[in-house]
């Protein structure tokens, strides 16, 4: 089997190899960690709609009671934004969330939630791993409780106050809303916030199916056609929202766009969000530079961080960022959790719509600002071998891409290659995946196919 290694968020990997004993080892690090750190209240551990992940909880809740700790554990399966919110709101040492967000059925994962509700930064899961260790057989009597507790509540009420603070009213009453779950831990959450607000509701995949309908619960273009075809119908509903797995991340169709790209959507909501208020924004290295020029166009700033929430919750916390995000559809904003939460964007993006129409917030912003196209691809390649080949690019930087020249190299994370004319190609690792990630941005569609199409060419003598 391979190492347990927590990647860009948590360990995950096939139910081969994330079985019942590995995740206790995993409960005991995690149990061990605290206890040097000293940090001796309850911990929640949560769990998404797979088959297997109500029972890995318990295993870890188990652990977690063998040394000591009380557990709270949600009624069901719950969106993990709502763990990391229950950590701050009710003071716990940490949470564990069982969930491989939105990996096929054939995968699990877990991760571990610091007590200020972010992800988890290197030197915590570091910390972890070198603690990963067997538990001590059960004794006769168990120190800690387990208790069930309302996640749902306490989160529904702080994003609906929060929404409120930005929109004066959050009155969703006239707004239809088609939501798809994609059988995830959505259903029940995300849609019933909408409804609480007034929002008229059509579900799609809102019932419980561990095989996410024989699928991967990934927001994607691609895996959502229904909902697309549901609201770009002539008589169709005002607005489309989705989210993974585990809810912690969104994607929104819109009545004229069909699927909106996350991109377009986190500069709308940058440029909504600064109408009444100010602050600089936080993107991943992979996420579009329309962002920096809507800030630019409201004198803010633009902090850039690697891939993974973890860096853009660390980025928000030094530079007290009004909001931060990642093109795949993560992102939170100011006043709430340092988490990623697809359950409060889903309140806010219909805010939004229902205050002014998605799609002409980002017509505008695009004849502001230029037209602006991404898109991404994946090249295979072995957990084993990634470092090595990220290490080979180096020496082979070209000095242009697709015909054009390169201006720049930032080298945050993989190899960002920024050319003159302002697009720029993307080569890094996945963190979840074995397979390489090359990213394109430029003006139209045709030319970030042929810079996708150099960068895996690139790659081509080293993979």
């Amino acid at each position: 089997m391979g190492a347990i290694t927590f990647g860009t968020d948590g360990w995950r990997t096939t139910l081969e190899e994330f079985t019942t004993p590995r995740v206790r080892r995993v409960g005991q690090a995690v149990a061990t960690y605290l206890a040097d750190e000293g940090l001796e209240g309850p911990v929640v551990v949560g769990y998404d709609a797979r088959e297997s992940s109500r029972g890995f909880a318990e295993e870890l809740a188990r652990v977690l009671c063998t040394n000591g700790f009380d557990v709270v554990l949600p009624e069901r399966d719950r969106p993990t934004p709502l763990i990391a919110h229950a950590i701050v709101e009710r003071d716990l040492a940490g949470g564990l969330a069982v969930t491989a967000s939105h990996n096929p059925p054939e995968y699990n994962g877990v991760k571990f939630i610091p007590d200020d509700g972010a992800p988890a930064l290197p030197e915590v899961t570091d910390a972890i791993a070198d603690r990963l260790a067997d538990p001590d057989p059960l004794p006769e009597a168990e120190h800690g409780t387990v208790r069930e507790v309302d996640l749902v509540t306490p989160h529904a009420d702080a994003a609906l106050e929060l929404v409120e603070s930005i929109t004066g009213d959050v009155d969703l009453s006239g707004l239809t809303v088609a939501y798809d779950a994609m059988h995830g831990s959505g259903r029940g959450t995300t849609d019933d916030l909408l409804s609480s607000a007034g929002a008229s509701l059509e579900g799609l995949r809102c019932e419980q199916d561990p095989t996410f309908g024989g699928g991967a619960p990934e927001p994607s273009a691609e895996n959502l056609t229904e909902l697309a075809d549901v609201v770009t119908d002539e008589d169709g509903p005002d607005l489309g929202i989705a989210n993974d797995g585990d809810a912690d991340r969104i994607a929104l169709v819109t009545p004229e766009r069909g699927f909106l790209d996350e991109n377009l959507f986190f500069a709308a909501l940058y440029d909504y969000l600064l109408a009444d208020d100010s602050g600089p924004a936080v993107r991943s290295v992979s996420t579009t530079f329309l962002i920096d020029r809507v800030a630019a166009a409201h004198g803010e700033s633009v902090r850039e961080v690697p891939v993974g929430f973890k860096w853009v919750a660390e980025a928000m916390a030094d530079g007290d960022a009004l909001v931060g995000g990642e093109e795949s559809g993560g992102f939170t904003i100011r006043g709430h959790v340092r988490e990623k939460d697809g359950v409060l964007i889903a309140l806010l993006a219909a805010a939004m719509h229902a205050e002014e129409p998605i799609d002409d917030r980002v017509d505008r912003l695009l004849a502001e600002h230029g037209t602006v196209v991404q898109d991404k691809t994946s090249v295979a390649c072995s957990d084993h071998e990634k470092a090595r080949v990220i290490d080979s690019l180096e020496e082979r930087i070209p000095d242009a891409v697709a015909g054009t020249a390169v201006e720049d190299v930032n080298t945050a994370d993989g190899f960002k290659l920024q050319l003159v004319d302002g697009s720029w190609l993307l080569v890094r690792p996945s963190g979840t995946e074995p397979v390489l990630r090359v990213y394109a941005e430029a003006t139209d569609g045709d030319r970030v196919d042929e810079l996708l199409a150099a960068g895996e060419e690139l790659l081509e003598t080293l993979v």
